[in-house]
């Protein structure tokens, strides 16, 4: 089981991406999906920065709505990747980090 500290460093390395995502859209349906991920991820990362330092070794569970349904988001993104995220660098990168993030809510 993953702990809060794996959880937002995985967290924050997917917002990197999907940042870089975001600015390399051309068009915005496609802004607009990557935005809605990005604020979801905003407001989950904000409960845990909330939590004491202390904390940060126990098992992770998702805290917001949002981002338990911006996970069922992001594995369709995944799977829609070849056709909306143009530069491979930052699909490989969004493919690697959807991963991971998808992976903290499996165990």
């Amino acid at each position: 089981m993953a702990t809060i500290s794996d959880a937002i460093k995985t967290l924050e390395e997917l917002m990197i991406v999907l940042d870089h995502a975001y600015w390399e859209s051309n068009s915005i349906g496609q802004k607009d999906r990557i935005y809605d991920l990005i604020s979801a991820l905003n407001k989950e990362l904000s409960e845990l920065a909330k939590l004491s330092i202390q904390d940060h070794g126990l098992d992770y569970e998702s805290v917001t709505g949002e981002f338990r349904i911006a996970r069922a988001k992001l594995s369709n993104l995944r799977k829609t990747l070849d056709d909306s995220i143009l530069r491979s660098a930052t699909a490989n990168a969004l493919e690697n980090n959807i991963s991971l993030t998808v992976a903290l809510s499996e165990h």
